[in-house]
């Protein structure tokens, strides 16, 4: 069996972690390379660092700091923001990034998908979604979550599998930072519908929260980010908690 991944997140504004709610009211959360080094102390699958205003701002992704949190860390690293052509996913990559994370870029040109998957291959290949229910129906948001992109999710997610994508990073906006729990729904309804990886992210606040997707979905693995950075939830305390609870996940 396949084991579940607990994977934190450094949400990177002005080269520093920060955490908010709903895409908004943005917080500092601490130095993105100490942060780093302690998921890695603390037992986590894998890394993910978003750049989350570089698309907003018209810039290219920190890749120095990329550079600097690649060094002090071993596991599997997806970084994403602002990546808009095959020369900036193969500057992150050269920075120290295994995975690229493409997000409002691929929404306004799918090839891009295309393009990274088949230079560095789809095991490289994220496509991260930003998604909000409205109007009883999930749609996605590109621009830091600022824009509706006039697109059905899951429509979306399918079409990014055929594309090319190896791996979908999904972001509810509803539960984003509300610590209220991941979006079952929709998350059950993507990782259903692809033959790919997906990431539940948005919500998480407990490690209950953790549990419900992996018994209620088929996420491969769940992200979260202030509860990790503040220490409201311990790594290997959530892996002990999840293994208690049958939930196959790699401890030390």
């Amino acid at each position: 069996m396949l084991k579940k991944r607990i994977i934190p997140c450094l949400d990177v504004k002005d080269g520093r972690t920060v955490k908010g709610t709903n895409f908004i009211d943005l917080k500092d959360a601490g130095d993105s390379v100490e942060l780093a080094k302690k998921y890695v102390e603390q037992g986590a699958d894998e890394l993910v660092f978003l750049d989350i205003t570089a698309t907003v701002e018209g810039r290219k992704t920190f890749v120095r700091l990329v550079e600097r949190i690649a060094k002090e860390i071993n596991l599997p690293f997806t970084v994403g923001g602002g990546i808009n052509s095959l020369k900036d996913a193969e500057a992150v990559i050269r920075a120290g990034a295994d995975k690229v994370s493409v997000n409002s870029a691929a929404v306004k040109r799918p090839a891009l998908v295309s393009e990274i998957a088949a230079e560095f291959g789809k095991q490289c290949t994220v496509v991260a979604i930003d998604t909000k229910h409205v109007d009883n129906e999930w749609q996605v948001y590109v621009n830091g979550g600022r824009t509706p992109a006039g697109i059905n999710t899951l429509d979306w997610a399918l079409n990014a599998e055929k594309l090319g994508a190896g791996e979908i990073l999904l972001t509810s906006m509803n539960n984003d930072g509300t610590r209220n729990g991941f979006a079952i729904d929709i998350t059950a309804d993507i990782s259903a519908a692809v033959d790919i990886p997906v990431i539940a992210s948005g919500g998480a606040g407990r490690a209950e929260d953790f549990f419900d997707v992996f018994r209620l979905t088929g996420a491969s693995a769940a992200l979260a980010a202030g509860i990790f950075h503040y220490g409201i939830v311990d790594i290997p305390d959530l892996k002990d908690f999840l293994y208690g609870k049958s939930i196959a996940v790699r401890r030390a």
